[in-house]
């Protein structure tokens, strides 16, 4: 029979391993100390959060400046500023030169509404605070399980974003003008060929001119799950090429000749309210209801998707490593999460906008608001929505592809 003798550097590494599983946690990240959540509301009181985020819609703008902001400086004594950007891009830029400057506090930027690349970037760069989503006690009301929650374009979120909602892409046309639109993304580019420059899409990097060119990418390429896993060089580069030639081709076709981009889906709404394009493009489900209550569209306007679906995601808010005030934008990612703000956002005469959390985990008085909300006469509903999505590309597919559209679409007609 063998003897074990007791090996004295064998059980020191043992111990070792031990105290870096204990000390090391979530993410890797020491979390030494864990503040309490009253904790963390205590020391939100009297913060000033500056959320630096894209400007271009205005029932967004409303929600936040015109309930977000008083909310939550009655709830927690948080002041909230909103701080609107054409592009977050820029903002991730700036703190990433923050970083190789030094500067590891008082940044002005406190919370971040990012997706996709931008996410990607942060996260690669160590520009973000946390991991914080799992100390939001709202966080129980998250389906994690998702794909398109744990997932940000195809980069695990690793609790260093909070969601607080969730898109898909429609189309909005008019049902006097255009009574029977296409079904499928093959049909739109037929019909956009047969009827020379009513269709428009904005200019990527625009996230819904880039989305268009996503869908086009998904059509040639004949399916979206396998680019779901690892990325293949020289699979993409041959289904881009088809990608590139489609949209070359379409250009003659579109609203003025492809001479001219509309700027973002704003400027889009109104080619289509102004009948001069009988298509927009939106990633909000209930948008066009919201713009037929607003007067914009007229009550003719419907919304549809493609028989093999859109593109769906959700969307996040983050904490740079260096935010001055780290504990108030908790405090607001959380009201974020709650029931009341979810319904708030979600009524399309605010905003419209899909709820992040998942309402069967509500009590049922809640679980009743949410349904008792006003479809708007030109949303779909939510199973015909939700049988009918398609997962977004990772993030490095969507740089590439717009770095393409620039190359090879606008530069290379």
């Amino acid at each position: 029979m063998r003897v074990h003798r007791f090996n004295r550097r064998r059980w020191f590494w043992y111990l070792t391993i031990l105290v870096m599983l204990f000390t090391f946690g979530r993410g890797g990240m020491v979390r030494a100390e864990e503040p309490s959540w009253p904790e963390i509301l205590k020391r939100a009181r009297g913060q000033t959060v500056d959320w630096f985020m894209w400007g271009g819609f205005p029932s967004t703008n409303a929600f936040v400046n015109g309930y977000v902001v008083p909310r939550v400086r009655e709830l927690y004594d948080v002041k909230l500023r909103q701080v609107p950007v054409k592009d977050i891009a820029e903002v991730v830029s700036k703190i990433l030169v923050e970083k190789q400057a030094g500067k590891k506090a008082g940044g002005e930027v406190d919370l971040m509404w990012i997706n996709g690349e931008n996410f990607r970037t942060c996260k690669r760069h160590g520009l973000l605070f946390g991991p914080f989503a799992d100390l939001l006690p709202n966080q129980k009301l998250v389906d994690w399980s998702r794909p398109s929650v744990y997932n940000d374009f195809g980069e695990p979120v690793d609790g260093l974003e909070s969601p607080w909602g969730s898109a898909q892409v429609v189309m909005i046309y008019d049902s006097r003008r255009t009574p029977q639109p296409p079904k499928t993304m093959g049909e739109l580019l037929a019909w956009i060929r047969s009827h020379p420059g009513r269709f428009a899409y904005p200019a990527p990097p625009d996230f819904t001119g880039s989305v268009f060119v996503r869908h086009v990418f998904y059509h040639v390429a004949g399916d979206t799950a396998s680019w779901q896993g690892k990325f293949d060089e020289k699979r993409f580069a041959e289904a881009a090429h088809e990608c590139y030639k489609v949209l070359r081709e379409l250009i003659p076709y579109l609203w003025r000749q492809g001479e001219t981009y509309p700027e973002n889906p704003i400027r889009l709404a109104h080619l289509l309210a102004d009948g001069e394009v009988d298509f927009a493009i939106s990633y909000h489900p209930a948008e066009a209801s919201k713009m037929i209550h607003d007067g914009l569209y007229p009550e003719s306007v419907r919304t549809f998707v493609f028989q093999e679906g859109t593109i769906s995601n959700t969307h996040f808010v983050a904490i740079p490593f260096n935010a001055a005030d780290k504990e108030g934008a908790m405090a607001v990612a959380d009201f974020l999460l709650s029931p009341e703000a979810q319904l708030k956002k979600a009524d399309p005469q605010v905003w419209g906008d899909f709820p992040a959390i998942d309402t069967r985990r509500l009590d049922k008085t809640w679980q009743v608001e949410f349904a008792n909300l006003p479809r708007g006469i030109a949303t779909l509903s939510d199973e015909e929505l939700q049988t009918h999505q398609l997962p977004e590309p990772p993030s490095e597919i969507l740089i590439r592809l717009e770095r393409g559209w620039d190359q090879h679409v606008l530069k290379g007609r």
